[in-house]
């Protein structure tokens, strides 16, 4: 039926270029989607599909951040950790990253406070801070935000003039009932925020097919929605996507599946579920199996991973590791997770390729691998640990 549907609506089928905002009727399926999951109405006028969330996130901070040629030095609040794409795209871009400090004591969260001193620091210096990134769940901390903690941080950006960026990709990836997910524009419906008027607020949210329990994350399908932007401004995003004529119409096609699945009354509805069920019920086992391991290993400190598909434990670095790492050239925590690769074929990325309060250690790794794999995954990690802690006592 959903094939049928395609060929009815697309008629030249995918190896033509769509609209350069996205085919029309998958556009209306994410509006009915968004529409559903939050109890508000969508335009698919204000959806833009893009190649994964990222090239939206591009999209968005070239339109935030002006570059030096306009004389005016523009910057946007990003949370670290962060998912390096974002200090990525402000390098690429000449704009600055502002950072803002998730609390590791208090399960990575993020305080308004935090978002305060960030913006007074990059004052000092002239930058001017446009918009706010917020991870939920987070990359690589996995908390999830709760609803009265989303309400600050959309009540600072409305008080401060900021563009909220809701980083919402891994909304499917959740393993706690304390914060169960709610998207930003929930929150700021809820709250009485509208798109224009003397209540109005400036969101965008974006979501992918790279994760929760579809994974396909090499189809780049994605999509961005604008909430609180004119026709105007909207135009001009129209225009940049158009430089690249359109995102791939197989990662669309991959969209409109995601956000519009088997209904009860299809066959597949079964068989779809009970997929889905068995995926993210073995992503929860795993989850909590890697942090209670970590949790166990001398030095490590892990808080659970609450969302996402990460652990992102704290080490403390013997300092006589500490000092080879400086011999060599190279941070304490990527020597770590070099010779971890070395010893065992295993990748974890270090913790300062993220960002991290100083004179702190960390590395991000994954519950990814499968039910049968992941023992085998934890003995292995577990034993080099043992090994590097004794090797460096």
């Amino acid at each position: 039926a959903w094939a049928q549907d395609f060929l009815e609506k697309v008629p030249v089928g995918a190896g033509a270029y769509s609209n350069s905002q996205g085919l029309p009727f998958i556009r209306k399926k994410v509006a009915a989607f968004i529409s559903e999951r939050d109890g508000y109405p969508a335009d698919p006028n204000k959806i833009f599909l893009t190649n994964g969330a990222s090239e939206g996130v591009r999209y968005i901070m070239q339109g935030l951040v002006r570059g030096p040629s306009s004389g005016i030095k523009d910057g946007i609040l990003v949370p670290i950790p962060q998912y390096p794409l974002y200090s990525a795209m402000s390098t690429l871009l000449e704009g600055n990253l502002v950072p803002y400090f998730l609390d590791e004591s208090k399960d990575w969260g993020l305080s308004v406070e935090s978002l305060k001193a960030g913006v007074e620091e990059a004052e000092k210096k002239g930058i001017n801070v446009r918009g706010l990134v917020v991870i939920n769940p987070g990359n690589p901390t996995g908390q999830c935000l709760s609803e009265e903690n989303m309400r600050e941080v959309a009540t600072y950006c409305a008080d401060n003039k900021l563009v909220l960026c809701a980083d919402e990709v891994y909304q499917e990836n959740i393993w706690t009932e304390v914060n169960p997910f709610t998207s930003f524009k929930k929150v700021v419906k809820d709250m009485g925020f509208e798109e224009e008027g003397e209540n109005r607020f400036q969101l965008i949210s974006f979501h992918s097919t790279s994760k929760g329990f579809i994974g396909e994350c090499g189809l780049r399908g994605g999509y961005f929605e604008m909430f609180g932007f004119t026709p105007e401004v909207r135009a001009q995003l129209y225009k940049l996507a158009s430089v690249s004529l359109c995102s791939n119409t197989i990662g669309q096609i991959a969209l409109g599946l995601m956000v519009d699945p088997p209904k009860m009354s299809d066959a597949s509805s079964a068989v779809y579920e009970k997929e889905k069920t068995a995926i993210l019920g073995s992503m929860k086992r795993r989850s909590i199996k890697l942090v209670e391991a970590l949790n166990k290993l001398e030095g490590v400190s892990c808080n659970l991973s609450q969302g996402a598909m990460y652990a992102f434990p704290q080490i403390t670095i013997p300092a006589k590791a500490a000092k080879e790492a400086d011999m060599k050239g190279v941070k304490p925590d990527v020597m770590y997770c070099m010779d971890c690769l070395e010893a065992t074929g295993i990748v974890m990325v270090p913790g300062s390729g993220f960002g991290q309060v100083e004179g702190t250690w960390h590395f991000r790794t994954t519950f990814l691998p499968s039910d049968d794999q992941i023992d085998s995954v934890i003995d292995k990690i577990s034993k080099f640990h043992q090994c590097f802690m004794e090797k460096y006592r």
